[in-house]
C-alpha cells in the first residue's frame, strides 16, 4: 500500500449524512418555528387591527402604521443605497494586484475568502444597516407628521422674527434629515476607508503612496460631504439657540438667548458656517488636485476656529463682558423670556390685583358675606372614600378610588349643587373565589355611581348621599349604571356567548346579565380567537367552551389607556371624572397638545409640576418625563362607561398644534359646536393644567427684568398641612373672587414667598366651562410688608390653641383618630378665611366621619360642630362651645340601643321627624317633603325593630347570623345605617389599605365616631 504519510492506517468512521427521514423531521420543526414566529407577530397585528375598528378609530391606525412603514422603507432603502453604492465603488475603484506588497499579501486570504461570497455579503450589510436606520426612522413619525401638516402660529419670535411653526414643526424634521445625514455619511465612510484597505486602496506599512487617486478623490468627496454637513448643522444651531435650555444665575432653568448666545455664539456660529462651506469645497477640489493638502489645512482650521471662536470666545464674553453687569445685559432677553413663557403656557392673561388681607368690616357685614361668597365643601374628596367605601361598597368585589371626583349637578330647584362622586367599580381582588371563568366572565362589571353633597353632611357626620345604594334611585334620575370601562379596570373579560354575568346581589339573590352593547371584538372567528389567546398569553381562549357565539372580548378598558390609543399624539390629564349624562356614565377626559419648540419659553418637566400630595398612589400624574415649553387644554374626551365607546372634541379653536394633528388624522376630532349642553355642564378647568400655570407663575408673575432677575418676589406653593414635604393640592369649589356679582365653580390655590410661611398669594381659575370667563386666572396679590397666615401657620394655630387641643384630645379617647380634611382659603371683604372639616376615625371603626369644622379670620378661631356655628362664632354672633365630651357616644352594652344599626335607624328616624317639621314650617307648607318625611320616618322605624329583634334572637340563641341575612342587612345600606357585607369592613377602604380594629360576627352597621 502506498504510504499515507505516517500515523494509524486502519479504517477511518465516516459521519454519513442525516436519514431522509430525519432531515425532514428537521425541516418540518425549521418551518413550524417560522410559522410560529409569524403567527406571533400576527396576532399582535391583528388584535390592534381589530381593537381600533371596533372603537371606530381605524383611520388612526392606518394613518401610523403607513406612515411608520413608508418612513422605514424611504430611510431604509437611501440608507442601504448610500453604503451599498459606496462599498461596489470602492470595490470598482480597486488597484491591480499584480505585484502586491507583504501588507498586501497577508491581507489576500480575507480577500479569497470573501470573494465567493462578495455578492451575498454586500446584499447583507446593506440590508442590516437598512433595517436598522428604517426603524430608527419609524419612531419619528410624529415629526414626519408635524411637519407635512404644520400650520402657522401667527407669532413670530424675537430673535430672527420666524414664526413659531418654524421651531415646532420644521426645525425638528430639519435635525432629523441631518443626523440621518451624518449616520449615512459615517458608515459609508467607514465602508468604503475598509473596502479600500483590503483590495489595495489604501495602504498603511507599505513604502509610497499611502492611497490611490482613485481612493483618494472617493474618500475626500465622502468628506466633503461630511463638512458641508457640519456646515448645515451649524446654520441650523443660530435658530436652535431660540429652543436652547441653559441656567441663567439667580432664575435657574432659562430657555432662550441670552446676552453671550446674541453676541457670541451667534456670530461664531455663522463664521463656522462659512468655515465649514470652504472646507468642504477644498475637499470636493480633490478630485482634480489629487492632494490632501488644502482639505487638510482646511479641516484644521474648522477645527481650531471651533475651539477658539465657539468655545474660547463666549467663554471670555461671559466673563468680562457679562458678569460685571449681568442683570442690565440680561434684562432685554429675560423681557423676551417672560413674554414667550407667558404666553405659551397661557398665562399671559392672568389678572393680578393688590389685596390687603386684612378686613375692616363690621362683623354682621361679615357673617353675611361669608354665606354669599362661597359654598364651603366640608365633604374632603380625598378624605371621605374610606367612607363611602364602607357605607356604600354593597359587595367586596366592588371598590371606589382613593381620592373622589369632585362636579356639580342640579337640584331639583335648578340650582347647581357641588357633589363629590365616585363610581362602585369592580374590585378584582374582592371575588370570592379566583378562577380564571370568574375573573374573566362572571364578575365583569362595577354598578352605579354614588353622589353627595359637597357642602353637607348628615347629623352623624356621614356623607349626605344623593345617590346611593344599589341599584341607585336617587337625584340623577334614570341611568345605565353598569360600569364595563373604569380607572380600576385593568382586566380583560369576555361577555357575551354562552356564559351569563354576574349583574349584582339584591333581597332576592344574584341577578344575571348579559352584555347588550356593541363594544369589543367579536370572539366568533377562531383566527380571532387564536390571535388573542397568543396576545394574552391565554390558550383557553382558544378552547374554553364559555366563549361562542356573540362572545366579545373587552380590554383597554381604562379612559386613559382608550383616548391615549385613539389619540397617541395628546398628552393625557392624570385625573379622569365621571359624569351622568343624557342616562350614560361617561368618563371625562382631559387632553393636551405640546410642544418643547417654543422660542425663548422656558420648559417644564409635566411630571414635576403635576405632582402634589395626592400624587402617591391616589392619582396618577400626567407624562412623568415629558419636557415641554408650550401646553394648551385643546381636546375634550369622553369614553362611555359602559359600551367604552371614545369621543374627542375640539376645545381650544386657535390652538395650532391641534389644528396640525386635525390635519394629519382628519375626522377623529369633532368640533366643538358637537359638545352638548349636557356635558358641557360637567365640562371644568383640568386640574394638571392648572398645576403646571401656578408652578410657572411663582416666578412668571412678575414681568419687570429687573424684579425678575433679582428673585425678590418669587414665590413657592406652600406644603400640605396635613402632608408635610408635599405641596398641597388645588381645591374645586364654588366662590367668587373679589369684584364679581356671584359665585362661580373655581379652583383655587395659594402661594407663600420663598423660604415664608406667611401668605404671598391667592389665585382662583374660573372652572365652569359654561361661563364667559372660563379659564380667567385670577390673582390676589398681598403686600409684601404685611404677615397675612399662610396654610402652615393656619394649621399650627390650630393645633397650638389649648381649647382647640382639649377639644381635639377628647375626640381622640378610645383610640380614636382625627383627620383633617381640605384648608380651604376663601378671600372675604379684604380679609382672608379659613374653613378645614375635621374628622374623627372612631375606634372599632374604617372610615372617618365629619365632627368639627374649623374656621379662621384674622385673629378670631373656632372649632364648632357645625360650618354655620363656627361662622357666628368667629364673627362675634355667639359664644364658644365650652370643652366637654363629643356627642353620639356608644351606649352601654346592656342597653336596646347597643346595637350600632339600631342606633342609627333611629338617628335617622329623629332626623325624618326634623324634616317633617321643617316642611310644615315653610310658606307654604311642603307637603310633598312632607310626605316623603313620613315615608322616612317609617322605613327608619321598621329598620330599628327589625334589627333590635335579630339582636335579641343572636343574645337568646348565642349563634352567629346566618350569612345571607348579613348579605341582605348589607344590601340596605345607605348612607345612614352603612352596611357593608362579604366580610365588609374588612373590605371596605381595601384602597386606602386600613383595617378595622375587629373583625365583627355580623355585617357590621355604621358606628359612631
Amino acid at each position: 500500500m502506498p504510504d499515507r504519510g505516517g500515523g494509524p492506517t486502519g479504517p477511518r468512521i465516516r459521519v454519513g449524512r442525516p436519514s431522509r427521514r430525519v432531515r425532514t423531521l428537521l425541516m418540518t420543526l425549521g418551518v413550524l418555528a417560522v410559522l410560529a414566529m409569524a403567527f406571533v407577530m400576527f396576532a399582535g397585528f391583528w388584535t390592534d387591527w381589530l381593537w381600533y375598528r371596533s372603537v371606530h378609530y381605524s383611520s388612526v391606525f392606518r394613518t401610523t402604521l403607513t406612515t411608520k412603514i413608508g418612513l422605514f422603507f424611504v430611510f431604509g432603502l437611501l440608507m442601504a443605497t448610500a453604503v451599498g453604492v459606496n462599498i461596489w465603488l470602492a470595490h470598482r475603484l480597486r488597484p491591480p494586484l499584480s505585484a502586491m506588497s507583504l501588507e498586501q499579501q497577508s491581507l489576500d486570504r480575507y480577500r479569497m475568502g470573501i470573494d465567493p461570497y462578495k455578492k451575498w455579503l454586500l446584499i447583507g450589510v446593506t440590508a442590516l444597516v437598512g433595517l436598522i436606520s428604517g426603524a430608527s426612522a419609524s419612531g419619528q413619525w410624529r415629526t414626519w407628521l408635524l411637519w407635512v401638516n404644520g400650520v402657522s402660529f401667527g407669532q413670530k419670535d424675537a430673535q430672527f422674527h420666524k414664526d413659531v411653526s418654524f421651531y415646532a414643526f420644521d426645525l425638528p424634521w430639519y435635525r432629523f434629515l441631518l443626523s440621518f445625514g451624518f449616520a449615512a455619511t459615517v458608515l459609508s465612510l467607514i465602508a468604503a476607508t475598509l473596502v479600500h484597505y483590503l483590495y489595495g486602496g489604501l495602504r498603511i506599512t507599505s513604502p509610497g503612496a499611502r492611497a490611490t487617486a482613485a481612493a483618494t478623490g472617493h474618500l475626500s468627496v465622502l468628506l466633503g460631504i461630511f463638512v458641508a454637513l457640519k456646515a448645515v448643522a451649524y446654520w441650523l444651531d443660530r435658530y436652535g439657540l431660540a429652543v436652547k435650555s441653559s441656567d441663567l444665575k439667580e432664575t435657574g432653568n432659562w430657555t432662550g438667548l441670552k446676552y453671550v448666545d446674541a453676541h457670541a455664539y451667534l456670530p461664531a456660529k455663522t463664521i463656522l458656517f462659512c468655515i465649514a462651506v470652504i472646507c468642504a469645497l477644498l475637499f470636493f477640489a480633490t478630485l482634480w488636485r489629487r492632494t490632501w493638502q488644502l482639505p487638510v489645512i482646511g479641516f484644521g482650521l474648522m477645527v481650531l476656529s471651533a475651539i477658539l471662536i465657539g468655545g474660547l470666545y463666549p467663554a471670555i464674553v461671559q466673563k468680562f463682558q457679562v458678569q460685571p453687569n449681568e442683570q442690565a445685559k440680561e434684562a432685554p432677553y429675560i423681557k423676551k423670556n417672560i413674554e414667550a413663557t407667558r404666553k405659551a403656557y397661557g398665562i399671559d392673561k392672568a389678572e393680578v390685583r393688590d389685596y390687603s388681607g386684612v378686613s375692616d368690616a363690621s362683623n354682621e357685614k361679615l357673617r353675611g358675606a361669608a354665606d354669599t361668597t362661597a359654598s364651603m365643601r366640608l365633604l374632603d374628596p380625598n378624605v371621605v372614600s374610606p367612607t363611602v367605601q364602607q357605607l356604600q361598597q354593597v359587595r367586596g368585589y366592588y371598590q371606589f378610588p382613593q381620592t373622589l371626583d369632585v362636579d356639580r349637578y342640579k337640584t331639583k330647584d335648578g340650582k347647581e349643587q357641588d357633589t363629590v362622586i365616585g363610581l362602585r367599580e369592580l374590585n378584582i381582588d374582592g371575588i370570592p373565589e379566583r378562577n380564571w371563568i370568574n375573573d374573566h366572565f362572571k364578575y365583569t362589571h362595577g354598578f352605579g355611581a354614588v353622589a353627595a353633597k359637597g357642602t353637607s353632611t348628615t347629623k352623624t357626620g356621614a356623607p349626605d348621599f344623593t345617590e346611593r345604594n344599589l341599584p341607585s334611585k336617587g337625584e340623577l334620575g334614570s341611568y345605565e349604571q353598569r360600569v364595563y370601562y373604569g380607572e380600576k379596570t385593568k382586566q380583560y373579560s369576555i361577555v357575551g356567548g354562552p356564559q351569563t354575568e354576574l349583574d349584582y346581589s339584591d333581597d332576592n339573590g344574584e341577578k344575571s346579565y348579559s352584555y347588550e352593547g356593541k363594544s369589543g371584538v367579536n370572539l366568533s372567528n377562531p383566527i380571532n380567537r387564536a390571535a388573542y389567546a397568543v396576545a394574552f398569553n391565554e390558550p383557553q381562549i382558544v378552547y374554553s367552551g364559555a366563549i361562542g357565539k356573540g362572545s366579545r372580548i373587552l380590554y383597554n378598558r381604562t379612559p386613559k389607556e382608550r383616548v391615549e390609543a385613539v389619540a397617541p399624539w395628546l398628552t393625557i390629564d392624570g385625573d379622569a371624572y365621571p359624569a351622568v349624562i343624557k342616562g350614560r356614565i361617561q368618563w371625562i377626559v382631559d387632553a393636551y397638545t405640546t410642544t418643547s419648540g417654543y422660542p425663548y419659553a422656558s420648559r417644564t418637566t409635566l411630571g414635576d409640576t403635576t405632582e402634589d400630595s395626592l400624587t402617591d398612589g391616589q392619582r396618577e400624574v400626567v407624562a412623568q418625563e415629558n419636557k415641554v415649553n408650550y401646553i394648551r387644554n385643546s381636546v375634550k374626551a369622553t369614553v362611555d362607561a359602559y359600551d367604552g365607546s371614545v369621543k374627542l372634541y375640539e376645545w381650544d379653536t386657535k390652538d395650532p398644534v391641534l389644528k396640525t394633528w386635525r390635519k394629519a388624522f382628519p375626522g377623529t376630532v369633532k368640533d366643538r359646536d358637537q359638545i352638548s349642553g349636557e356635558l358641557m355642564e360637567h365640562l371644568r378647568y383640568p386640574q394638571d393644567l392648572f398645576k403646571v400655570q401656578r408652578e410657572l407663575l411663582t416666578r412668571y408673575h412678575v414681568e419687570d427684568p429687573e424684579q425678575f432677575y433679582s428673585g425678590s418676589e418669587v414665590w413657592q406653593i406652600p406644603d400640605d398641612p396635613t402632608n408635610r414635604g408635599t405641596s398641597v393640592p388645588p381645591y374645586y369649589l364654588s366662590m367668587k373672587m373679589p369684584g364679581q356679582e356671584d359665585q362661580r365653580f373655581s379652583l383655587t390655590t395659594t402661594f407663600t414667598p420663598n423660604q415664608r410661611e406667611n401668605l404671598g398669594a391667592f389665585m382662583a381659575v374660573d372652572a365652569d366651562a359654561e361661563s364667559k370667563d372660563y379659564g380667567t386666572i385670577r390673582m390676589l396679590k398681598l403686600p409684601s410688608e404685611t404677615t397675612v397666615s399662610g396654610p402652615q401657620q393656619v394649621q399650627s394655630k390650630f393645633n397650638s390653641d389649648t381649647e382647640i387641643a382639649d377639644k381635639i384630645n377628647i375626640l381622640k379617647r378610645g383610640d380614636s383618630e382625627v383627620k383633617y380634611g381640605n384648608l380651604l382659603t376663601v378671600p372675604l371683604e379684604n380679609g382672608l378665611l379659613y374653613v378645614e372639616p375635621v374628622y374623627v376615625r372612631g375606634a372599632g371603626t374604617n372610615y372617618p366621619l365629619l365632627k368639627k369644622v374649623l374656621v379662621t379670620f384674622g385673629d378670631q378661631t373656632a372649632f364648632e360642630n357645625t360650618l354655620d356655628r363656627a361662622l357666628d362664632v368667629v364673627f362675634g354672633k355667639k359664644s364658644p362651645s365650652p370643652t366637654e365630651p363629643p356627642k353620639n357616644e356608644p351606649d352601654k352594652p346592656d342597653e336596646p340601643s347597643a346595637d350600632p344599626t339600631v342606633r342609627e335607624a333611629l338617628q335617622d328616624a329623629q332626623e325624618a321627624i326634623d324634616a317633617g317639621q321643617e316642611a310644615l314650617k315653610k310658606e307654604p307648607q311642603d307637603w310633598e317633603a312632607f310626605g316623603k318625611s313620613q315615608s322616612d320616618l317609617k322605613e327608619a322605624l321598621e329598620r330599628a325593630a327589625k334589627a333590635e329583634k335579630a339582636a335579641g334572637d343572636k343574645a337568646k340563641n348565642g349563634d352567629k347570623p346566618d350569612e345571607k341575612a348579613g348579605d341582605k342587612a348589607g344590601d340596605r345600606s345607605d348612607a345612614d345605617n352603612g352596611g357593608g357585607q362579604n366580610g365588609g369592613a374588612d373590605q371596605a377602604s381595601a384602597d386606602t389599605g386600613q383595617q378595622p380594629a375587629d373583625k365583627p360576627e355580623r355585617s357590621p352597621g355604621r358606628a359612631d365616631g
